[in-house]
């Protein structure tokens, strides 16, 4: 019951203070910035990066990374407009990108765990095949796609002013994934698997079984991630995602999730998401330069690493 207490609530502190003072501090730099427009954009860019953050705050937790998810999602959108262009059937193609998915999430679980490869090795070789691979096919050019289909609106049509469906899409991802790993042996194992490897294979956990399961997850969320993104834009382009796994990777830590496995929450990450996606749009409402965006990662991110590790030695330290 300690886990689940402090799991929950008290790791996530962090970064929802974080997020508070950055929709503060912005509201008062951009008169535009606390309104259901810019509210709907934030939410639009979150449900791609928080539907990447979420696996990925999983497969953190087994003591995992996955560096590979930025080039899964940009070869899902590009994969899914080219499927459409040649007529095929909505459903099919998208079950065609999730397949894709499906394999490299396979081959990265695969690598890791039964060659013991480290996951960075795997997953950063696996980033750069991919991306060199999608790049030679599209020659670096953007795929378009201008018929009408379901599966766009489905994925990320708008519902309500500037807001889209897939940010009804992140709730419901944000459900899910806390109840596996809140609720589910599949999440206990997880919590074991990262924590203390060896024990939790004494104990009957079947660690190696609960990776690959993570991994596969992760691939599959990347794919979904990337139809969203091409859903919204009405075209794929081959560059989509670079730097979005170390995106993924520090929303998940400033949500909460220890790089070297054993604790993390989705609620962490899923805040952790939505603060990188107010500071993307806020600096833009402040008029402050692109670049600025890659300087608050670092210093937001070590800001987190500290308050969660001062969290979590007074958790230690109560449950002691």
């Amino acid at each position: 019951m300690k886990r689940t207490e402090h799991g929950l609530v008290f790791p996530s502190l962090g970064v929802i203070v974080a997020f508070v003072l950055i929709v503060l501090v912005f509201s008062f730099l951009s008169k535009q910035f606390f309104t259901l427009s810019t509210l709907g954009g934030i939410f639009t860019i979150a449900a791609e990066l928080g539907t990447i953050t979420l696996a990925v705050a999983v497969l953190m937790v087994s003591g995992e990374f996955d560096l590979s998810v930025g080039s899964v999602f940009a070869t899902a959108g590009v994969l899914l407009a080219t499927l459409l262009n040649h007529g095929i059937n909505e459903l099919v193609a998208f079950i065609v990108v999730l397949f894709m998915a499906a394999i490299v999430g396979s081959m990265n679980g695969f690598l890791t765990t039964r060659l013991r490869i480290p996951s960075f090795i795997v997953t950063l070789g696996m980033m750069m095949t991919i991306r060199g691979l999608l790049l030679l096919a599209t020659k670096g050019f953007p795929v378009s796609y201008y018929g009408k289909s379901w599966l766009i609106h489905v994925l990320n049509g708008k519902f309500v002013g500037e807001f889209r469906v897939s940010a009804i899409w992140l709730l419901v991802f944000l459900g899910l994934f806390t109840f596996l790993l809140n609720r589910t042996r599949h999440g206990n194992w997880t919590y074991a698997a990262g924590g203390n490897p060896e024990v939790a294979r004494a104990l009957g956990v079947r660690v190696n079984r609960v990776k690959m399961i993570n991994f596969l997850l992760t691939a599959l969320f990347a794919s979904i991630a990337g139809a969203f993104s091409f859903a919204r834009f009405g075209m794929a382009y081959p560059t989509l995602g670079e730097g979005m796994e170390l995106e993924a990777i520090a929303s998940a830590v400033l949500g909460g999730c220890y790089l070297s496995g054993g604790f993390g929450t989705i609620l962490g990450a899923f805040f952790g998401a939505l603060v990188f996606s107010s500071l993307r749009v806020g600096l833009v409402l402040a008029g402050a330069p692109a670049y600025w965006y890659k300087a608050f990662i670092g210093i937001i991110l070590v800001f987190g690493m500290i308050v969660n590790k001062e969290i979590m030695r007074k958790i230690l330290k109560t449950d002691i």
